[in-house]
């Protein structure tokens, strides 16, 4: 029998990669505790109450917004006729792609005085200056909160969405046979019902959020994770960035501490629940209406910043950005490439470890591996360099004491603590995709082999990983993807001379130049398309 194996090598390995996940976060909470500088207590004294407050509130804005954005479009896909439903269906996960800054920065260039926006209404009604007219200023913390929305949304649409789809239809007819309208059997039945699902997005949303670190510094918002990356690199302080990077993660925790109790014990779906769909047919005012709202979020999330930048591209693309796009989009497929398959076969490890050793803890070493992806970027970099940075020196010292070479920051000071990063920060992605892809093989695929005289490994080898093929194809795309986009990691922890895609693109930004990665910032896209476009022809091919 498969099932309740007893390998003590196996449960040391799957403990040995939860808790390696998870010992740089316990490093850097330690030192953070520890931290009692004069230069923390001075922005404790003056402007960490701000930080506070305009994180607290940008994370708000943006949940408010992405409700409103996600929800409606996840009604108007699932439960209505409305015009080009199938193209819409896929067109509003596009936005996902969009790194935040990208958008914050087209955008700025779009509306701001000198764009081409305001000098047409300029032009058009004869204003000579700002004084004659009222424009909004997009970089403010309600136009960052607009912007996140605008590629976060998704997140909401999507797991929403499934929850409608997914929802018992007997329940809504027994509603309509007791008297309720259309209107009051949505609102009464079918949204309670998604509610688990619209917590869920939008703890994902909020966490996102939390880890915003372009967008906000472009526009401006001091959070904390621009705090967290001053208090370090402007002041030298690691020590109060330490205890800054520890007050983020304990406020992305209590988020996600405050979803699961809002919804623990929660069961609104019967056990065999009628999913056939009774679309509502719309008249032509309210198909109007539905398709304005789903284009507009498809436009302004993204296919009005792809044209920007395929316009950018067409005009300021030259044989020099083409050289520059070799190295350094040589060196983000590297690092992605590197830190998806790792995060893949750790995920793999741990998820087998749960569904076939017999350890009654075995689904521990998953949920602590995954625990990484509720931590942001930059408060992992203040982790890797709390962990890695002491380990480098003693291994000089001993090094030295020895006699031998000192061998540099081989730990901290190479891609090796970008990738240990990625794989904490993401192995949560690739630990629920391939969970969900063992969930749905039968329990007899584990039992049978076993009556055979088959072993454990010749079982994985040739039973589940076959099965498992295309959930272990998403979980990579979906690391890699993430790992292409990610900055504040990267930005604190890469060697010297060492770019990404996502660090030149931020360079060229923070320098007013995005013209000159526009082709860069182009790849980053057509990489986040990857997942999508699998998924849809994954959906379309049932």
């Amino acid at each position: 029998m498969i099932t309740g194996n007893k390998s003590t090598s196996w449960r040391f390995f799957s403990w040995f990669f939860a808790l390696a996940l998870m010992v740089p976060v316990l490093v850097m909470v330690f030192a953070g505790i520890n931290a009692s500088t004069d230069l923390f207590l001075h922005l404790w004294s003056t402007v960490l109450p701000q930080y506070l407050s305009n994180t607290l509130w940008l994370g708000l804005s943006v949940a408010a917004l992405s409700l409103c954005f996600g929800v409606p479009a996840a009604a108007l896909i699932s439960q209505t006729n409305i015009f080009m439903a199938k193209q819409l269906r896929w067109l509003l996960m596009l936005p996902l792609a969009m790194p935040a800054y990208l958008v914050a920065y087209l955008y700025t260039d779009l509306f701001d005085y000198a764009g081409p926006v305001q000098r047409f209404f300029r032009e058009w009604f004869g204003w000579q200056s700002p004084s004659d007219y009222y424009f909004f200023d997009i970089r403010t913390l309600g136009g960052a909160a607009v912007v996140i929305a605008l590629v976060l949304f998704p997140y909401v649409y999507m797991l929403t969405r499934t929850a409608f789809e997914n929802q018992d239809r007997n329940l809504l007819r027994a509603s309509r046979l007791l008297g309720c309208t259309e209107k009051q059997s949505f609102y009464q039945i079918a949204l309670p019902l998604a509610r688990p699902a619209i917590a869920v997005s939008l703890t994902l949303v909020i966490m996102e959020t939390l880890a915003d670190f372009a967008t906000v510094q472009y526009f401006a918002v001091n959070t904390l994770t621009t705090a967290i990356y001053d208090t370090w690199l402007g002041y030298g302080d690691f020590a109060a960035a330490n205890a800054l990077a520890s007050m983020l993660m304990l406020l992305v925790l209590f988020v996600v501490v405050a979803e699961q109790k809002a919804r623990a014990g929660q069961r609104h779906q019967s056990s065999r629940p009628n999913t056939q769909q009774e679309l509502k047919v719309l008249s032509m005012g309210q198909q109007v209406l539905a398709s304005i709202f789903c284009w507009t979020l498809v436009i302004a999330g993204f296919l009005l910043p792809v044209f920007l930048l395929l316009v950018m591209a067409i005009d300021y693309a030259d044989y020099q950005q083409l050289l520059s796009l070799i190295d350094t989009g040589g060196n983000s497929i590297k690092v992605a490439t590197y830190s998806a398959t790792i995060a893949t076969l750790v995920a793999l490890l741990l998820a087998l470890f749960h569904r076939l050793h017999h350890s009654k803890w075995r689904m521990l070493p998953l949920q602590i591996s995954g625990f990484g992806y509720a931590i942001p970027g930059t408060v992992l970099a203040m982790a890797m360099l709390a962990t890695f940075g002491p380990l480098d020196h003693a291994i000089n010292a001993i090094a030295k004491f020895f006699e031998f070479k000192a061998p540099g920051l081989i730990l901290s000071g190479t891609v090796f603590a970008i990738i240990f990063a990625y794989v904490v920060r993401f192995s949560a992605i690739a630990n629920g995709t391939i969970s969900a892809g063992i969930g749905q093989i039968p329990k007899s695929l584990d039992l049978a082999p076993g009556s055979l005289g088959v072993k454990l490994v010749p079982t994985v080898l040739r039973v589940h990983l076959p099965l498992l093929k295309s959930s272990i194809l998403v979980a990579w795309l979906l690391v890699f993807v993430e790992a292409m986009k990610e900055l504040p990691a990267v930005l604190l922890l890469r060697p010297f001379n060492f770019e990404t895609l996502s660090t030149q693109i931020y360079q060229l930004i923070s320098d007013e130049r995005l013209e000159q990665g526009a082709l860069g910032a182009i790849l980053i896209v057509l990489f986040g398309l990857l997942p999508i476009i699998f998924l849809n022809r994954q959906k379309d091919s049932k």
